[in-house]
């Protein structure tokens, strides 16, 4: 493959997005780990090792994520995992419309802010792979979950930006997909089953498609799901 490729993972400080930039780390790519705090970034990149860098990076910020982009330069991948769940059990009719606006910020925007300023290097070079870390409380096909309304709300409007960005860079090069890595123990769900490290294998099998592979579909593992 030549030089090693360059992934960059937000919201990889801890957790799911800390557990994908080790195991791309591990399978041989550059990997910058992206972080509010870049503190908590740098210590990740430093246990991480040699190909690891790290970055300041606050996906609501417009500033902070241009800044970023000047620092870290084009990257070959990137893996949008930075998410906030703060409704989680209230409902449709009286949850805080504040909450919602938070989530929306964090869970659409912020994805769609940072997609903005890194995916065009990829199609002028003609290679690249994003990766959105969805859900499964954000599908119709399985009825969306009305327990956090905001945040599922916010996964389904993140998997129709999915869509749009890969009809967009169809015939590029770049591939653009959303995971539904299931219920992972971290922070957010620290009572789930599922260790994060099983989980970012699923994030890395999107990330590191190969030429030709699918662009705007949902994964669960390596399967192909329905929205």
């Amino acid at each position: 493959m030549g030089e090693p490729r360059t992934a960059l993972v937000t919201g990889a400080n801890r957790g799911l997005g800390r557990a994908v930039a080790a195991a791309l780390h591990a399978s041989g790519w550059q990997v910058v780990v992206a972080a509010r705090d870049g503190a908590e970034s740098a210590a990740v990149a430093a246990s991480l090792g040699s190909g690891a860098r790290s970055v300041s990076l606050d996906t609501t910020d417009p500033d902070s994520v241009k800044r970023a982009r000047e620092a870290v330069g084009a990257v070959d991948a990137l893996v949008n995992n930075a998410g906030v769940l703060l409704d989680g059990g209230s409902d449709p009719l009286t949850v805080s419309l504040e909450l919602v606006e938070r989530t929306l910020e964090v869970n659409l925007l912020g994805s769609w802010r940072v997609s903005q300023e890194f995916l065009p290097d990829m199609v002028s070079r003609g290679w690249g792979r994003v990766v959105m870390v969805s859900s499964g409380t954000a599908t119709f096909h399985n009825g969306l979950f009305g327990g956090a309304p905001g945040y599922s709300v916010s996964k389904v409007a993140l998997n129709g930006l999915t869509t749009m960005l890969a009809a967009q860079t169809a015939g590029t090069g770049v591939l653009v997909n959303a995971v539904n890595p299931g219920m992972t123990r971290t922070r957010m769900m620290p009572r789930a089953q599922r260790e994060p490290e099983e989980a970012a294998a699923d994030i890395v099998y999107a990330a590191t498609l190969p030429d030709g592979g699918p662009s705007g579909v949902f994964f669960r593992g390596q399967n192909e799901i329905p929205w």
